[in-house]
């Protein structure tokens, strides 16, 4: 069996042959998977069916929630429910914890979610995506106590994203590298079609909403600057700018030929931490990103070192190539 033939559970099955996967391991990513491809659904019929709209609500972020961001949040507690080792959901979309045992075990699974992200995209039909991580409880506790989920990203045991776009990908690590997969129209299979996904060390690409220049700290401006000046300027060669307001799309552009995706603290969000949560967003993205062999930081430390003091915090973000994440952060060292 070549690589591009094999299905999610094959692949799966191989790696827990290879790197010994727990079965219920398997289970749980299997759910994941077949959320995202009921996700995928509900989106391409969104138009159909009015559901592209906004909800009268808002989530624990203070944001309106689209239709699809509750049916997906939904979508994703029913079948991550599934697995009997699962002991605590963490959503972006609620504010508290769900748990799932009264008194979980060692070994149980901790699972957090963005359950669609970058909805704001939906209306105009650009890609969006899902981001999912998973950790584990290293001892048991006799109580359902919110302070259990909060684990550093270093202790993640799998974590990936899908992306709703022109196919639907779903992106993988169990901390064996990084594979990519394509879901297949009439079979309900995601295909194992870009094995051993890689990040290049240097790249002449960007990622960054530049109307928040004037938030931004003296790093960030500095390291714009710099770039936009091109073969001119002191890094001395052309950079391109993408900006598409959906990290599963940065990030995936960015898997597949390089780049620097930023979200950093700005004056505008500094009060918060940030603007992208640390452990349903930029835990599980710096992850697959260092898989890839490609470098994640606050521009102050390594994303998967930070201790979490809250399930729904905040940090900034810069991830992808690592020499330009490299400089990133000595830009900020100087600062």
């Amino acid at each position: 069996m070549t690589p591009n033939q094999a299905t999610f559970r094959e692949f799966l099955l191989s790696e827990r042959a290879n790197e010994g996967l727990d079965k219920d391991l398997i289970f749980l990513l299997e759910d994941i998977a077949t959320s995202c491809r009921i996700i995928s659904h509900q989106i391409r019929g969104g138009a159909f069916a009015g559901r592209l709209g906004a909800t009268q609500s808002t989530n624990v972020q203070g944001e309106t929630q689209k239709q699809l961001d509750v049916i997906a949040n939904d979508v994703f507690v029913r079948h991550c429910s599934n697995c009997k080792r699962v002991a605590a959901l963490v959503s972006e979309e609620v504010d508290e914890v769900y748990w799932l045992k009264d008194k979980p075990e060692a070994g149980d699974y901790l699972v957090y979610f963005d359950p669609l992200d970058g909805s704001s995209n939906l209306d105009v039909n650009l890609s969006v995506g899902s981001i999912f991580s998973i950790s584990q409880l290293p001892t048991a506790i006799d109580a359902t106590d919110d302070r259990s989920v909060l684990r550093a990203g270093a202790e993640q045991i799998s974590a990936g994203y899908s992306v709703y776009g022109p196919s639907t990908a779903l992106v993988v690590t169990t901390g064996n590298g990084v594979n990519g997969f394509t879901h297949q129209q009439g079979t309900g299979e995601f295909r194992l079609t870009f094995p051993d996904m890689t990040i290049p060390e240097a790249t002449g690409e960007f990622a960054i909403n530049a109307s928040r220049y004037t938030l931004w700290e003296p790093p960030i401006r500095r390291y714009f600057d710099e770039c936009i000046q091109g073969k001119k300027g002191p890094r001395g060669k052309t950079f391109n700018m993408r900006w598409t307001a959906s990290m599963v799309a940065e990030v995936h552009r960015i898997l597949t030929r390089g780049g620097v995706f930023m979200y950093p603290k700005d004056a505008g969000n500094a009060d918060m931490g940030g603007k992208l949560r640390l452990m349903y967003e930029a835990n599980p993205m710096a992850l697959v990103v260092e898989q890839a062999g490609g470098a994640a930081s606050t521009g102050q430390e390594r994303i998967l070192d930070v201790q979490p003091t809250s399930h729904h915090q905040r940090v900034s973000v810069i991830l992808g190539s690592k020499e330009e994440v490299e400089v990133l952060d000595q830009y900020h060292a100087q600062a």
